[in-house]
């Protein structure tokens, strides 16, 4: 488990000082693209912190992953910690990039929320990295998803998107009123986060290998059917 949250370093190039540029970030500047570089840290770190956690993650491993050095690290991302936040921000951003990309609005209720839980689904069932990030965030209480001056913007765009759905399969008559858009999203969560949270201890213990094939799809069939009952009054369900 990772030390006790420290306070966030302040940007290396605060108002009033410059910051020494290291001579590694030199040749980033005129051999490749800073933005690139910086994204590819990200991607890196991101398989680093969600496999062994803020503690035993090593900026020496990340640097030498990606061709840079511990200098231009803690250059573009100040430190340890503050990587490990920015690496939960973009963890968030990508999920909600491809959420808002799915265009629900231009479909019909039932098939919008159909829709949204199926990609919920997949999505972390592709990127299991992301799973392991928010459990070990988690077992930390949030003390460092604390410190992001943009997480809650980054996923204010998740409750608008389930408002929008639901507001509308209640105007249409499809969906029950006067439930909570938010617990809705959170039902849509957990359903979605067990399969990959409890693969290993559910698996073992009922002798079930929840991500053959076949189970995941029953599985995701399942997941949508109860979504769909929880919030329809008058939704054609698969099987009846």
């Amino acid at each position: 488990m990772a030390a006790k949250a420290a306070t966030v370093a302040a940007p290396l190039r605060a108002s009033g000082a410059q910051a020494e540029v290291p001579r590694d970030a030199r040749r980033a500047y005129r051999t490749n693209d800073p933005a690139r570089t910086m994204a590819g840290i990200l991607e890196v770190a991101t398989h680093e912190f969600a496999e062994k956690g803020l503690s035993g993650a090593r900026i020496d491993e990340i640097a030498a992953a990606t061709r840079t050095s511990k200098r231009m690290i803690y250059y573009y991302f100040g430190s340890k910690e503050q990587l490990y936040v920015r690496v939960l921000e973009e963890s968030y951003r990508r999920m909600r990039a491809i959420e808002s990309a799915l265009r629900l609005d231009d479909l019909e209720p039932l098939e919008a929320l159909r829709r949204l839980v199926v990609f919920t689904f997949d999505h972390h069932q592709r990127n299991q990295d992301y799973i392991r990030l928010v459990m070990a965030e988690n077992i930390e209480r949030g003390a460092y998803l604390k410190q992001s001056r943009n997480i809650r913007q980054l996923n204010g765009s998740a409750i608008e998107t389930v408002s929008g759905v639901y507001a509308r399969g209640v105007t249409s008559g499809l969906f029950r009123p006067g439930l909570d858009p938010i617990d809705i999203h959170a039902s849509i969560s957990a359903l979605t986060f067990f399969n990959v949270s409890n693969q290993h201890t559910f698996g073992m213990i009922f002798r079930r290998d929840t991500q053959a094939p076949q189970a995941l799809r029953a599985r995701r069939d399942s997941v949508v059917e109860m979504v769909l009952r929880f919030v329809c009054a008058s939704c054609p369900i698969a099987g009846e």
